[in-house]
């Protein structure tokens, strides 16, 4: 387990993951990764975890910050579809923090998922 604080390294991560893991402690380290800003790292704690409220917190913020790869793979951990809705607003968010190529992933995905 991590130290209060303190990330796992790659191989302690690897092996908590791959062990049977407390939730709350899955969340815990969850939430050392979140405070690092290294939200994809978090989300494998949180799937873990079963933390499907925390989850869709995630995949709110990953709309909000225009981040279609953390979009697409908090969407597969809760077993939903994003939606085109969700994949035009996360386009223009990337697209107003002047990341153009998530924005044109992002809108791609979009029109892939029109009949949504």
């Amino acid at each position: 387990m991590a130290k209060k604080g303190v990330l796992p390294d790659p191989l302690k991560r690897r092996h908590l993951l791959e062990d049977k893991l407390d939730p709350a402690k899955a969340r815990a380290i969850a939430d050392l990764y979140l405070e690092e800003g290294r939200a994809n790292e978090a989300l494998a704690f949180l799937v873990k975890a079963d933390a499907r409220d925390r989850l869709e917190e995630l995949r709110d913020r990953a709309v909000e910050d225009g981040d279609p790869f953390l979009l697409r793979h908090t969407c597969e951990a809760l077993r939903e579809e994003p939606g085109a809705e969700r994949w035009n607003a996360t386009a223009r968010a990337a697209r107003a923090a002047g990341r153009e190529a998530q924005a044109s992933d992002a809108e791609r995905q979009a029109h892939l998922h029109q009949d949504d």
